[in-house]
């Protein structure tokens, strides 16, 4: 498993990935690939709730941040959805000098399964 800090310094040439999908895939000049996913097991849940800010930003320009926080509190206020007993947002700030993207992954289960998202190194 890498870390998503190992993304500070490459330049990306290429970025795939949408809300509502599984994963994304972010494309460097060297030819390096990595992947962002979760593991599908069996009674969760967890895809790409959000992006904030324009992917395009990240491409054509040094990463000059990359970090993961995550938070499994409900929202005061706001209405639990039904028949899930667990939840976590994973939260990835990437930017470049051209701007900063937040990508928020949605995590929900029974309490039993992983809501994690992993980031991965996929070639060279």
């Amino acid at each position: 498993m890498s870390a998503i800090s190992e993304l500070i310094g490459k330049t990306l040439t290429g970025i795939e990935g949408k809300v509502g999908g599984d994963r994304i895939t972010f494309t460097a000049g060297d030819g390096t690939s990595w992947v962002m996913y979760h593991s599908q097991n069996c009674c969760e849940s967890v895809d790409v709730e959000d992006i904030c800010g324009d992917l395009q930003d990240l491409i054509g320009s040094p990463i000059i941040q990359a970090e993961e926080s995550s938070n499994n509190e409900w929202p005061e206020g706001v209405e639990p959805l039904q028949y899930n007993e667990s939840y976590t947002w994973t939260f990835y700030r990437i930017a470049t000098a051209k701007g900063l993207v937040v990508i928020r992954w949605y995590g929900s289960s029974n309490g039993y399964y992983s809501e994690s998202v992993d980031f991965e190194k996929v070639s060279r």
